[in-house]
């Protein structure tokens, strides 16, 4: 059998949990670009090659395996109920071969539901869903009814891993396009210019979007950027029908800080925040200047903020940037920092911090390239809990172009955006059929890190937060920091594993107390 090229097995579950179990085929993908020259002694490789990312559905509990790579099943426990049943139960998992019908190995785990519910997220979390890459990916119409569908299927992949806060494009968001070039266009709002040159404002697409978001889960919303990344200086590309025809009349070719798009701006932006307040929103509502400034850009991106920040009166603004100055100057009112320079803003106390990782944190802190061990992904929710931050922004839960967008791809075969990004940092699901998300492993450790966040605080809530920190440095042996921890899968299974009996004698403990009364 070992010189078959392919083998067909079966699984088989058995115990009271398995209603609630779903088990997946761990794939690889290839990477030509796992990561940069320069790394660290976490990294498992450096060289290009296969990785186990997308967790494939198998349909009839049956795969094929070749002859001589059996490869991973992933379960992934989640109830359809608001609750399991509390206290021990095991689990059996049989393989079985096809054509013999023979069992090929068994195991069996015990499992103990604490009964204890995690508290709801307070983290507020986005993963910038492009919605553009769906239409191209999929090869359909922007607002046909397959793309709605498709973008449906995406947002409630997202809530269920732990995302509430989403991108929303009410114009094409201007992120990673090359200068000159644009993105499929995803404007949600209607815009008309009358021969006297007044706007109007269609937000029935912008309606539709934000029904079926807060249906799906969604709890916050996060107005794409009004100025081009990396600098604020242009418009992002917006469609405005004039004399019927639908015509790109901002874009590249705008000077952000031009009477031309200042107008339009102090037309739409009243209007769009009276929407927003109509529909009660306004305290579920985030704008954004521009992504990723730098020193360089301060005073474009001051002419830019001081731009708007009159016609949204409050509404809370947030961007991406890592220097201290831009908020020190008041230019903005919640940073979302870098990882690896949060340094003066925790030391400085900024209230409500947000942080973010992309590509360039690739040494010392948290992140999910490929080549990095799960550890290095699941830490963040510990971090998250020691420094009491806000939010976390990733900019990828599924960009499928190359890097500045200049082409469309397909994410199983090119990984890292034709090199521009090391893979990893572009998504974390895949275009599944019927429209459906395929979530990636790194999907799962990510969601494993916010549950661990949600753990501790309901510790905190049963106990203290001192007793919660002591456990921490205890297991961990050192201060915890965002780019010091300990490295090893082990600390973290063992926190979570004490965290659990902890809330178990919590439990028991309050239970108690109420047959006493």
């Amino acid at each position: 059998m070992d010189d078959e090229p392919r083998r067909q097995l079966r699984y088989a579950l058995e115990g009271q949990l398995s209603e609630c179990l779903s088990v997946r085929q761990v794939r690889h993908v290839p990477s030509l670009f796992p990561c940069y020259k320069t790394t660290d002694i976490d990294y498992l490789t450096t060289e290009p090659g296969l990785f186990p990312d997308p967790l494939m559905p198998l349909p009839n509990n049956s795969f094929f395996v070749n002859g001589n790579y059996y490869g991973s099943l992933w379960l992934t426990l989640s109830p359809e109920k608001e609750s399991l049943p509390a206290g021990n139960t095991s689990l059996t998992l049989r393989i079985y071969d096809v054509e013999s019908e023979s069992l090929l190995g068994e195991v069996s785990l015990d499992i103990t539901v604490i009964p204890q519910a995690l508290p709801t997220q307070r983290l507020l979390h986005t993963e910038w869903l492009h919605t553009d890459c769906l239409a191209d990916v999929y090869h359909i119409e922007v607002f046909s009814e397959q793309w709605w569908r498709a973008v449906g299927n995406f947002v409630r992949c997202a809530v269920k891993n732990g995302v509430n806060m989403i991108l929303t494009p009410v114009f094409t968001p201007p992120l990673d396009t090359a200068i000159g070039g644009e993105r499929t266009t995803v404007q949600l709002v209607g815009v008309t210019q009358s021969a006297a040159g007044g706007y109007h404002f269609d937000f029935s697409k912008l309606g539709q979007w934000v029904e079926m978001c807060l249906q799906e889960g969604i709890s916050t919303f996060e107005i794409s950027h009004l100025f081009t990344q990396w600098g604020a200086n242009h418009a992002p590309k917006i469609m405005v029908e004039k004399e019927g025809n639908l015509v790109k009349a901002f874009g590249w070719q705008t000077d952000a800080h031009g009477p031309e798009y200042r107008d339009f701006l102090h037309a739409f932006l009243p209007q769009l925040c009276a929407w927003l307040r109509n529909k009660g929103l306004e305290k579920q509502t985030w704008f954004h200047v521009s992504d990723e400034p730098k020193m360089v850009d301060i005073d474009a991106y001051r002419r830019a903020s001081e731009l708007i920040r009159p016609l949204i009166e409050g509404f809370p603004v947030l961007d991406a940037l890592s220097d201290y100055e831009f908020y020190q100057q008041g230019l903005v009112q919640n940073p979302v920092t870098a990882s690896d320079h949060l340094e003066p803003f925790l030391e400085n106390q900024v209230p409500g911090l947000w942080t973010y990782y992309c590509c360039v944190q690739k040494l010392e802190v948290s992140n999910r390239f490929f080549a990095l061990p799960s550890y290095r992904n699941r830490i963040i929710g510990v971090q998250l809990y020691l420094y009491s931050i806000t939010g976390f922004l990733h900019w990828g839960f599924n960009f499928y172009n190359s890097g500045h967008s200049r082409e469309h791809l397909d994410p199983f075969a090119i990984t890292d955006g034709q090199g521009a990004f090391p893979s990893g940092d572009l998504f974390v699901v895949y275009p599944g059929q019927d429209y459906q998300p395929i979530e990636s492993l790194r999907l799962m450790v990510l969601r494993e890190a916010l549950q661990d966040l949600r753990a501790l605080q309901l510790l905190e809530a049963l106990t203290s937060r001192d007793q919660v920190e002591a456990l921490i440095a205890s297991l961990a042996g050192m201060r915890i920091t965002f780019k010091q921890y300990p490295r090893q899968a082990e600390f973290l299974l063992e926190l979570r594993k004490q965290v659990n009996l902890q809330l178990a004698q919590a439990s028991s403990s309050i239970a108690q107390q109420a047959s006493f009364k």
